[in-house]
């Protein structure tokens, strides 16, 4: 199904009432962003210097960012593609003393290794680009689509995806580079989305609204994998047993092979024997012969020729 794909529009967007700024109040560097460590468990995004505790997210919300994780870990590990997907645990800075924290993003395993041993809070900086940011509507629905919308395209997100379970829609952003700004389609319960840098990835929006426990998914590939295992490891007994019985039969093919052999050399021990019993016979009647022409020649009758040869 072909989407249409609409320009994205400039919204005048007022300061949300949460970050107004009451007087003497103080307002966060983003270098002292970094390094605030606030309430135990408490996520702060900084917004225009305020920093903005996130609230907590609803089982279904937590189940769809966990979800995506899932599906881009595996689609990366198929295509081994040098790519990292985390959820609510990297922040991008959108503006000089804001910084965000998307519920999934995904930016190259290079940049991953460089920055996810440095001190401080996980943010990259505006040298560090996102290839795509996810934010999953909650209960501020102007904060994703307006809001964080134009601070994603300002700080050149490649693409931005907006799931909104309630409208049951996917709104993929893309082309920040565009004179024009982000361009967007909507993928609506009954289609996949489709990403202009992930050609062969597919997603069901139906799916991704009400998504599969990953735990129970891992199980099942867990599962999957014992289950093959078992049948390599039955394999492999098969392949032994096989490889066993191919040896006794060399081993039997071996034995018969000497048998006959051995046969072999009785008969001709056998063949030789008889040979020499016959030359010795030869010579022996040949002896007589000559004999008898001896007495022959001396006078002796026939009669007593032959009485002298049996006795000999």
């Amino acid at each position: 199904m072909t989407q249409a794909v609409v320009p994205g529009t400039e919204v005048a967007i007022k300061e949300p009432p949460e970050i107004e700024h009451r007087i003497g109040e103080h307002l966060f560097t983003f270098q002292e962003y970094l390094s605030y460590e606030g309430e135990p468990g408490v996520l702060y995004e900084l917004v225009r210097g305020k920093l903005i505790p996130m609230g907590a997210t609803t089982h279904n919300h937590t189940n769809i960012y966990r979800f995506l994780v899932h599906k881009f870990q595996r689609y990366f590990a198929a295509k081994k593609l040098d790519l990292a997907v985390e959820g609510l645990a990297t922040g991008v800075r959108t503006e000089e003393n804001t910084s965000r924290i998307p519920d999934v993003v995904v930016y190259s395993q290079a940049v991953w290794n460089e920055v996810r041993h440095r001190p401080g809070a996980g943010v990259l900086d505006f040298d560090r680009k996102f290839m795509l940011v996810i934010e999953i509507v909650s209960s501020n629905r102007q904060n994703d689509y307006e809001i964080k919308r134009r601070e994603y395209e300002l700080a050149e997100i490649a693409e931005y995806w907006i799931v909104d379970p309630k409208k049951k829609r996917v709104r993929v952003f893309a082309n920040s580079h565009n004179k024009e700004g982000y361009s967007f389609v909507d993928f609506p319960e009954e289609t996949s989305i489709i990403s202009s840098q992930f050609e062969e990835f597919t997603l069901s929006v139906k799916e991704l609204l009400d998504p599969p426990s990953v735990d129970e998914l891992v199980k099942a590939e867990q599962a999957k994998i014992e289950t093959l295992e078992q049948r390599n490891v039955s394999l492999e007994q098969e392949v032994e047993a096989e490889r066993q019985r191919a040896e006794t039969l060399e081993q039997e093919v071996e034995a018969e092979r000497q048998r006959t052999e051995t046969l072999e050399q009785e008969v001709e021990t056998e063949r030789q024997q008889t040979e020499a019993e016959r030359q010795r016979a030869e010579t022996e009647r040949q002896r007589a012969e000559k004999l008898a022409q001896r007495l022959l020649k001396m006078g002796v009758p026939p009669d007593e020729i032959d009485k002298i040869l049996s006795e000999n």
